[in-house]
């Protein structure tokens, strides 16, 4: 069901970027950013060998301008494709903008390769300068690649060729997918819609729903296969000639983080999934009074449950208040968000599935974009939504080049802000029925957060090793889609074969292999950070402190590493007890619910 009145919800608004498609200002930028990279290279092509310290500061400095002015550029179309996928003119505007920026950034390629031909003894003799040594952050996330950096021609092909290879296959996902439509209810509407109606009160429209998107992504089925098969090998091809170990090595590069790190969260939720998933879905065939689950059931609200719609406005409430309830400074950031028309709001054909934070520029804002049904996940959703937004605000005081985070720290704030929402409403409730039923929905979207995530992970991990061998058919992507899901998600459920296609509308798996983990390490990472400062406000040390601290480590955006980041709260990721504290929140949160089934029955 679709919230009641979707013309009534806002939509963003660009132009603190550009007018429009044919603003004057796009042509003027991209002339002036052509030239300026041309300039660049007359300059510094050749000459960083020789460069002092100082000159060296001086060039980084101003490759981030023209950096800069290139992703206001590329923010632009990309958030004009995301509102209207299915818009031709949009399309072929957004395609011709990336191809436009990739032959502009081939000026610039030299730059970072000749940084990284630097010996590191020259360089640190460089870095003495204060000038230079401000950029030290942005210098020891590019020599991560150094051992994986190519010829200056081979690299430059590379990026060149990118537009006609998987950018373009990512564009043929994204349109593919923003297309398609089911039928239901006598009516032709959006994929998403069928999507959104698995999680209906309804079995029956469940089923109808379940089937409705099996029919639709099986009819596309061989162009799906054929997508995610290119890509794959795409990816491989690169990774041997870069020499990564693992299909996951560049992820994990990209995310600054040790592959023995990333593999240590996946075999602390591999070996919990009967601890976690399994149990609770049993818990809930029982509520639901099923012998079996079905794919459709993996979703479907507890016995009881309202589903009442919340409006937009109340949504907002709810939101902005358990954000300044926490601490006022982060209130008035996400506020930003509403007060302005920073957010695209409804769900509308042709317009990207699903939600995002999207940074644009140290001098501009982030926007966000929800697909807002009115339900209290989708809440939780505009939480962590405006989590990330208020993070990229906070980061971007460390300018263009040094405000990104790594995956695995940007789920942080947004998952920390759902856990601020969450215990708003649960402390509010003082209905136990209700309360336990809220409890429930926040124990599925933590498994569907980390159990779920990881399971995705280790499909992709699957994928990806057997593509090595040759393409892989859909049956046999089914078999592995299969494989996971029961392991992961326990003997609670019954898969019929129609769910063997689901994984084929996952868009992580095209746009950003290996993306998925980076949610279960947030998850377990905020889990555990929950902890900390539930344990200050308790009395073992003082909130305020706790406060400024997390927002330093949000301020500090890609200058820290996770293991500087969580030293000041006292947690460590490369300790393996970390990750089980993570998972022991979720747990405990089902043995709540176990405890309050045992007292029903005694009753």
């Amino acid at each position: 069901m679709a919230h009641a009145d979707n013309a009534t919800l806002p939509r963003w608004d660009l132009s603190d970027l550009y007018a429009g498609l044919t603003d004057p200002a796009i042509s003027r930028d991209l002339a002036a950013c052509e030239e300026e990279a041309r300039n660049f290279g007359k300059r510094w092509k050749g000459a960083l060998g020789a460069a002092s310290g100082p000159d060296l500061a001086e060039a980084i400095a101003e490759y981030e301008r023209i950096d800069q002015r290139m992703g206001r550029l590329g923010a632009f179309a990309q958030l004009s494709f995301a509102a209207q996928t299915s818009d031709p003119e949009t399309g072929r505007f957004s395609q011709g903008m990336t191809e436009r920026l990739t032959a502009i950034s081939s000026h610039l390629l030299f730059f970072t390769l000749e940084f990284n031909r630097l010996e590191e003894d020259d360089l640190a003799q460089r870095l003495s300068t204060p000038e230079l040594a401000r950029w030290t952050p942005f210098l020891r996330d590019l020599r991560v690649w150094r051992p994986y950096q190519l010829t200056d021609e081979v690299e430059q092909v590379l990026v060149e060729k990118s537009v006609t290879g998987r950018a373009s296959w990512n564009r043929l996902f994204d349109e593919t997918m923003a297309s398609l439509t089911v039928e239901l209810e006598g009516e032709t509407r959006p994929l998403g819609d069928a999507l959104n109606q698995l999680s209906s009160p309804d079995r029956e429209k469940r089923r109808i729903a379940a089937g409705e998107v099996s029919r639709v992504l099986g009819a596309n089925q061989r162009l799906l296969v054929l997508i995610t098969n290119t890509l794959a090998k795409d990816k491989a091809i690169e990774d041997g000639l870069r020499d990564f170990p693992r299909p996951t090595s560049s992820r994990n590069r990209a995310n600054m983080v040790e592959d023995e790190v990333v593999e240590a969260l996946v075999s602390a939720v591999d070996a919990d999934y009967a601890r976690l998933a399994h149990r609770y879905y049993s818990l809930k065939a029982g509520w639901l009074g099923l012998d079996k689950l079905q794919h459709w059931d993996r979703n479907a609200p507890l016995p009881g449950d309202e589903d009442r719609l919340i409006p937009w406005d109340d949504a907002k409430t709810i939101v902005r208040d358990a954000y300044t309830r926490f601490d006022p400074r982060l209130g008035e950031l996400v506020g930003r968000f509403m007060d302005n028309d920073w957010i695209d709001v409804p769900p509308v054909p042709g317009k990207s599935s699903g939600a995002f934070a999207h940074p644009v520029t140290p001098d501009t804002h982030p926007y966000v974009l929800l697909n807002y049904h009115g339900r209290s996940r989708d809440v939780m959703t505009l939480a962590h939504e405006l989590g990330h937004g208020a993070h990229q605000l906070l980061a971007a005081r460390q300018g263009y080049l040094q405000s990104s985070t790594p995956l695995t720290l940007a789920e942080t704030a947004s998952v920390f802000g759902e856990m601020l929402t969450f215990q708003a409403l649960l402390d509010a409730e003082e209905n136990p029925a209700r309360r336990r039923r809220m409890l429930a929905g926040k124990v599925e979207d933590m498994l569907n957060t980390v159990v779920r995530q990881i399971a995705f992970y280790q499909f992709e991990t699957k994928v990806h090793d057997e593509r090595r061998n040759g393409e892989l058919s859909p049956e046999r992507l089914g078999e592995i889609w299969r494989e996971v899901q029961l392991r992961s998600l326990g003997p609670a459920f019954e898969f019929s074969p129609d769910y063997d296609i689901y994984w084929s509308y996952v868009p992580h798996f095209v746009h950003a292999p290996f993306y998925v983990y980076a949610y279960a390490f947030g998850d377990c990472l905020v889990n555990a950070l929950y902890g900390v400062y539930q344990s200050e406000a308790n009395g073992q040390g003082g909130t305020a402190a706790f406060q400024d601290r997390y927002l330093a480590m949000l301020e500090a955006g890609g200058t820290k590493r996770h293991a500087e980041l969580l030293a000041p709260f006292g947690l460590d990721a490369t300790d393996p007890g970390f990750w089980r504290k993570g998972l022991d929140v979720i747990s405990g949160f089902i043995d709540e619910l176990e405890a309050q089934e045992k007292q029903d029955k005694s009753v």
